[in-house]
């Protein structure tokens, strides 16, 4: 049902910006930008996903560079501002788990997740990324804008697929397939 600019699937709320805007990653446009932005707040994480990742640790730390391991070895791989449990970053800057591919920045954890070596993606605050999900009585969806994304807009527009239809996986992870599917057949797409 819509609200406005909201759609209400059984709990979550979904801004209309999340259904109708052009979005798919163009890497070599970005160079990975999301692991990299510039901010004194990592990427959000939850108890749950630090538990996933302490198991982890011992395989996704072949992946990483010595400076981005001896950083984790020093203050650990997350740490809490404002009562918010938050991924570190390298000089406010590069997640501790970015690698890289020639100039592109990647994953660590996704990386070993594709080779097959871990059973955990990675936190699902990145793995829905550009959506961030807001707490109000219940989660609302919305689209987090940076001008580093410019190119996944312009190639979102190109291959017309949305923010939604980019984060299905992600959504699907997060919510179930039952709730994806409400939210395709309330957007019309």
């Amino acid at each position: 049902m819509f609200f406005g600019k909201i759609i209400a699937i059984d709990e979550v709320l979904v801004r209309e910006e999340v259904l109708n805007t052009p979005f798919a990653c163009d890497l070599k446009k970005c160079k990975g930008a999301c692991c990299t932005l510039d901010s004194e707040f990592g990427a959000p994480v939850n108890e749950e996903e630090i538990e996933q990742i302490k198991e982890v640790l011992p395989v996704v730390k072949d992946y990483i560079s010595e400076e981005h391991w001896s950083e984790i070895q020093r203050n650990g791989f997350f740490e809490k501002k404002f009562d918010e449990l938050l991924l570190r970053s390298i000089n406010n800057k590069a997640c501790v788990f970015v690698y890289y591919e020639g100039d592109i920045a990647k994953c660590s954890i996704e990386k070993a997740y594709f080779d097959g070596k871990v059973k955990f993606r990675k936190p699902i605050s990145c793995h829905l990324f550009p959506i961030r999900v807001a707490k109000f009585g219940g989660d609302i969806l919305r689209y987090e804008k940076f001008s580093e994304c410019t190119p996944a807009l312009e190639n979102g527009k190109k291959q017309n697929i949305t923010i939604a239809e980019f984060c299905k996986d992600s959504l699907i992870r997060l919510y179930g397939e039952k709730w994806y599917s409400q939210l395709k057949e309330k957007s019309g797409r």
